[in-house]
């Protein structure tokens, strides 16, 4: 995903994937994400893009151009090469739209190109209209920014046309689309005196001016390939020759999205003067790749548009059409659906990793994964109770997909006080979230909330009057979400490892989180020990506060499945670590699960039934001897449950063909 790490996805399902494909001037683009029908956000799952340039033949700005036999070819190549991908999603062509915009709308021969489309592809395509292409435009902004109780100017610029939008809380004001592209604009304006000439005429023209001026905009955004191109250049330095050391740095670069006038005024003389520089063309065509021959019709274009607008300052967004034509179609299929959802997150998404390396924000990454399987299983848990199947309310609060947002917030951005130092990061990254102006489209209560949470993700647990003047529910729903994360951050921080699998589950001894892992490397006691002494220090104190909050005990348990490669062999281990390990957590000395006694089979014979009354009913599938540099593991394992006095490992191992892979399992509680 980007350097950004979004929490784990929904299950995917054919009702929960979405797909959009953009018909664009200069190229096509598939876009196919996985959508939470209760929070409202997606997560995208592919984004490909093919250059058709189905604008390279046209000849004139006023007549109708016709797409020609080549720009079709392309089309119907990259179309299939998408239906291809649609396909091994298994997505359903209900959940998919093929819209086309401004080369398609404009051509002479658009009923001969749709119907091309449609008898190849066996799919409706869709010529929006350029009132619509700015409609959507600007729900895929808000789905970027958090800009939905702003008066927004969005500006798209394509490769066949111009499009502007003036939106207010979810609707249209205002839309116009020129007739102004970069790519058309290159194959027709040679000089940049006659581009220019063009580019004032058609706006003054169009009446766009006056209209826009009638309203009082808050906020300029732009969207789509070309100007996120100019933002790029702008914030890499190219007008000052720093891109050409960019490898160097590249991996502290954040991007602003957003530039000044003065900025982009500087980045169009730039290109200017590259043109009529010996090696300008070239050194420009190793920045902006395939957009190169058109960047700088877009970048002039922009510029008279600042000019004409009295723009200073613009944003960009990260998202445009096909974002757009996603919102849509989430907006029919689910009742209810938060047009501000996604742009909440982003926010969150940008604030923490504008001060985490992808080493943290991988890390904070798990925690929501985890802090969400809990949440989850609470919430199901605390409905059966509030339905009176086990005749007693024990969490008293209904849990909603509120808290489950302000919850993953939190666990995203519990670490960006790293930054400054270990010591306190907690208060550091409540500080930047509370005093900071970085979470959009929260009110006052819900950042503070989010701070909060935050801030007592670790060392002290918060007071009763955390919360002064919320109302006694509210309070209730922090001391449960601050519960979760501090047990998914501890849990986290002490298991320092990629989980494959997080299941969260409640049975008569109480709540269980299962952490899954799988790894390449050799597992024994040894390596295992220091782990279990790990979460003995920094998970007790969590422990007792989940059973002093919820009246029920959790118990923890990580499964970690090794990948071995020998002689085409699975071999499984499953080591129960026994409760004396966690003294401070539990008295008892028992193990959390009785497993099968040691079963260790010396190469080429099968294991002693008289060593296992616990049959494993994988035992009557062992076929081959055992690899040789399973013996040392095996007489490891033996000395240990030989001696009395180290009650600690319990272990079974068999054989079989296919997939090789061990396994190991403990348990905290």
């Amino acid at each position: 995903m980007s350097t950004s790490l979004p929490p784990p996805p929904p299950a995917t399902t054919k009702s929960n994937l979405f797909a959009a494909v953009d018909m664009g001037t200069n190229s096509f683009k598939l876009l196919i994400v996985s959508a939470d029908p209760y929070s409202g956000r997606f997560l995208t799952l592919n984004r490909i893009k093919e250059p058709v340039l189905l604008g390279l033949d046209t000849t004139t700005t006023t007549d109708r151009s016709t797409i020609s036999a080549p720009s079709i070819h392309r089309a119907i190549f990259a179309l299939l090469k998408f239906q291809q991908i649609l396909h091994s999603h298994r997505l359903p062509s209900s959940n998919t739209r093929f819209v086309a915009t401004s080369a398609v709308r404009e051509a002479s021969n658009q009923t001969q190109f749709l119907d091309s489309v449609r008898e190849t592809l066996g799919r409706p395509i869709e010529s929006l209209s350029g009132i619509e292409e700015a409609s959507l435009i600007y729900l895929g902004v808000l789905q970027f920014y958090s800009v939905f109780h702003s008066t927004v100017l969005t500006i798209d610029i394509g490769g066949g046309s111009t499009e502007f939008t003036v939106g207010f809380k979810g609707k249209v004001l205002f839309s116009k689309s020129l007739k102004l592209g970069h790519v058309t604009l290159t194959q027709n304006f040679t000089p940049i005196t006659r581009m220019r000439e063009h580019i004032q005429k058609e706006i003054e023209n169009s009446g766009l001016i006056k209209k826009i001026k009638e309203f009082k905009i808050d906020v300029v955004i732009g969207s789509s390939g070309t100007i996120k191109a100019i933002e790029k250049a702008i914030c890499k330095g190219y007008t000052s020759n720093v891109d050409e050391n960019v490898g160097v740095f590249e991996e502290y670069y954040k991007r602003e999205w957003r530039f000044s006038r003065k900025e982009l005024k500087d980045l169009v003389e730039r290109l200017c003067e590259e043109e009529r520089e010996m090696g300008g063309r070239r050194r420009r065509e190793g920045f902006f790749k395939s957009r190169a021959g058109f960047i700088l019709a877009g970048t002039i274009l922009l510029d008279d548009i600042f000019e004409r607008l009295e723009i200073e300052e613009m944003e960009v967004s990260g998202y445009a059409l096909g974002e757009g034509v996603i919102t849509e179609m989430l907006g029919r299929v689910f009742e209810g659906f938060d047009l501000n959802a996604n742009a909440r997150w982003r926010s969150v998404v940008r604030l923490a990793s504008r001060f985490n390396n992808k080493k943290r924000m991988k890390a904070a990454a798990i925690c929501v994964g985890i802090a969400r399987e809990m949440f989850e299983g609470l919430r199901k848990y605390n409905e059966l109770h509030y339905n009176g199947d086990n005749g007693s309310n024990k969490v008293l609060v209904r849990l909603d997909e509120v808290d489950l947002e302000y919850l993953e917030a939190a666990c995203l951005l519990h670490n960006i006080g790293l930054c400054t130092g270990k010591k306190g990061y907690h208060k550091q990254s409540y500080r930047v979230i509370k005093n900071g102006d970085h979470l959009h489209g929260y009110n006052h209560e819900e950042v503070e909330l989010i701070a909060l949470l935050v801030r007592h993700h670790r060392k002290k647990y918060p007071k009763s009057n955390s919360l002064e003047g919320s109302t006694e529910e509210v309070k209730q729903k922090f001391r449960i979400l601050c519960t979760i994360i501090r047990v998914s951050t501890a849990a986290q921080q002490c298991l320092p490892m990629d989980f494959q699998d997080i299941e969260f589950t409640h049975s008569p001894e109480g709540f269980e989180l299962v952490l899954s892992e799988a790894r390449y490397e050799s597992l024994s006691p040894n390596n295992m020990q220091p782990l279990a002494g790990d979460i003995n220090v920094l998970l007790d104190k969590e422990l007792e506060h989940f059973r002093m909050v919820f009246k029920e005990r959790l118990a923890i348990v990580v499964t970690t499945i090794m990948l071995m490669t020998k002689n085409s062999r699975q071999v499984k281990f499953s080591y129960f670590v026994y409760k004396d390990i966690f003294d401070p957590l539990l008295a008892e000395v028992k193990p959390t699960r009785v497993s099968t006694a040691s079963l260790f089979a010396r190469r080429g014979k099968r294991p002693s039934t008289s060593r296992a009354p616990a049959v494993d009913p994988l035992e009557d599938r062992i076929e081959e001897p055992w690899a040789d540099n399973l013996d040392e593991m095996v007489d490891s394992f033996e000395e240990i449950q030989a001696d009395e006095s180290s009650q600690l490992w319990s272990a079974r191992v068999y054989g079989q063909r296919r997939v090789k892979m061990a396994a190991a399992t403990f348990r905290i509680r």
